[in-house]
């Protein structure tokens, strides 16, 4: 096939009616053809020349130039298109480093191996300008919810048309056991848009939260506005779910608005989710309250936080014990994804029982450590002592608020508990000298005898030791083992030893021995300050 003037026209013809089909741009496809046209070019002239093609954009007329560059003598490589400046001065009046010296050749004529060729490297430019418009229109769509049309389903897999391009809805994205047949109209939400490969991949999802966060947001115009807002949501998709909002009008009730006129709200969003039963929440930044109301329809007697291990306590009374689980742990479980605490339930039986251990446990402590008789334990227990440490160093004039206790016996009370603790003291080092501790471990700041004698019996004897340990080592932690949240006891965790305590601990440790200079920590500490009001200013 030449380049006629009869088929130059018939070039931009096919180019425009190609774009308009794939809808991309028609100049996207005369590149590709000029691309074909070079490579056909050069399998006629040679591989090693640089033959370069430009089809005029009004006429279809094609132009065959080869390029040469100018480059110094020791450069030369490839004399088809490159050449010394000598061999320039006959082509060009002052040839310089770098400049091109271009010339017409004459149109080749394609073979039907060279224009099956060239016609794959046209199909292959569309496809990759098509893949390019795919993501492009998509990518901005990511995290929002688009109405489809399924094609088919592949191994559990729906495949679903949403107009210019194909999206995947996973069989782990499908609420419960969900079948379509193709030519349904599905609604789903945008999970994740990827450049892959074989073409943008739309990912889409029906059991993610954000799903019904979107819905609301669709009903709900408040949400949408602004008003309301929807601070978490968690789902057990197809069965139950919770979902906490809040408002930033105090004219207008977050819940009821989202439940609607006779529940229209959220019956539309619950048509859409097969059913699943909603639960709505008014958020409180008090952990505790939130949680009270997390757990709704169970009532709650009692919550105990403890913040540092992300865990709370909640007390129930003994007949709200199943209501609170839930129907296998729905409801409890539904509660933690909520708050983003792990939640331990107990009804207030337990609960009175555990206290009743503790306080016989701390009686019996101080009636062998102080020497006083039961009664007198009891209330130093009642008086909120959990401790010999609390005895022993505080102001005196909480011991004179317990009845029968005059100056006298406060004295006598903290005299007795110092010296047991001073005595426990000298027993600890002396165990840790028979374990082998060194001096410069002892000597360290901020360490009691207790704590030398633990890290002595776990062979921690040393300075250098101390310092090559992790802070959730001494701290302990938590860990999550097949989707279980398992305790890490920490060496120094009895003696209440936080992370950040056992961060400076072993810091300061590493410092004495030279290991990490302290103008180092200190420029790191201003990078990662400057990083985050560069992150601030970027949020703002």
């Amino acid at each position: 096939m030449a380049i006629t003037s009869a088929n130059q026209l018939e070039l931009l013809q096919t180019a425009e009616a190609v774009a308009r089909e794939k809808m991309i741009d028609p100049g996207l496809v005369v590149e590709a053809m000029e691309e074909s046209l070079a490579r056909a070019a050069k399998s006629r002239y040679g591989a090693e020349m640089d033959i370069r093609v430009s089809i005029d954009r009004k006429t279809g007329k094609a132009t065959f130039t080869r390029v040469r560059t100018v480059v110094e003598d020791e450069e030369l490589e490839n004399y088809q298109a490159e050449m010394t400046v000598d061999s320039a001065k006959q082509y060009m009046a002052d040839p310089q480093v770098g400049q091109t010296f271009v010339e017409e050749v004459p149109p080749v004529e394609l073979g039907r191996i060279a224009a099956q060729s060239a016609k794959q490297v046209i199909l292959q430019k569309v496809r990759e300008a098509e893949r390019d418009r795919q993501y492009d229109e998509f990518k901005d769509r990511n995290g929002t919810i688009i109405n489809g049309s399924v094609k088919r389903e592949e191994y559990g897999n729906v495949i679903v048309d949403v107009g210019r391009g194909e999206a995947i809805l996973r069989r782990n994205e499908k609420i419960g056991r969900e079948s379509y047949r193709p030519g349904d109209r599905i609604r789903c939400y945008i999970k994740d848009v990827r450049r892959e490969t074989r073409g943008p991949q739309i990912f889409l999802s029906r059991t993610a939260p954000e799903f019904m966060s979107e819905l609301f947001k669709m009903e709900v115009p408040e949400i949408y506005d602004g008003i309301i807002e929807i601070k978490a949501v968690a789902r057990d998709p197809g069965s139950r779910a919770k979902i906490a909002v809040i408002s930033y009008d105090g004219g207008i009730d977050p819940v009821g608005a989202c439940v609607g006129m006779r529940g229209s709200r959220v019956q539309a969003v619950v048509n859409e989710l097969q059913g699943e039963k909603i639960d709505i929440i008014p958020w409180n930044e008090d952990v505790p309250t939130f949680l009270v109301n997390a757990l709704q329809p169970a009532e709650v007697t009692k919550v105990v936080l403890d913040e540092e291990a992300e865990r709370i306590e909640v007390v129930v009374p003994d007949e709200q014990l199943s209501l609170a689980i839930g129907r296998r742990g729905q409801n409890v479980r539904l509660a933690s994804q909520l708050t983003a605490l792990d939640i331990d339930i107990m009804t207030e039986e337990e609960e009175s029982k555990r206290r009743q251990a503790e306080f016989e446990v701390r009686t019996k402590l101080f009636m062998e450590t102080l020497d006083v008789d039961e009664f007198f334990a009891q209330l130093l227990v009642s008086e909120g002592f959990t401790n010999l440490e609390e005895v022993a160093y505080v102001e005196q004039d909480e011991l004179l608020v317990i009845d029968g206790v005059d100056e006298g016996t406060a004295n006598e009370l903290q005299t007795r508990a110092r010296e047991f603790l001073e005595e426990q003291a000298r027993k600890a080092l002396a165990r840790a000298h028979e374990l082998g501790v060194q001096e410069n471990l002892i000597g360290f700041e901020g360490m009691t005898p207790q704590m030398i004698e633990a890290l002595a019996e776990d062979g921690v004897l040393s300075l250098e030791d101390f310092a090559t340990c992790a802070d959730w080592e001494l701290a302990g932690g938590w860990t999550t083992v097949d989707g279980q949240r398992v305790k890490d006891d920490g060496l120094l965790e009895k003696f209440d030893v936080s992370l950040e305590d056992a961060q400076s601990m072993v810091m300061t440790a590493r410092i004495l021995l030279g290991w990490v200079d302290p103008a180092d920590l200190e420029a790191d500490a201003e990078e990662a300050e400057g990083e985050d009001s560069d992150s601030t200013d970027e949020e703002v």
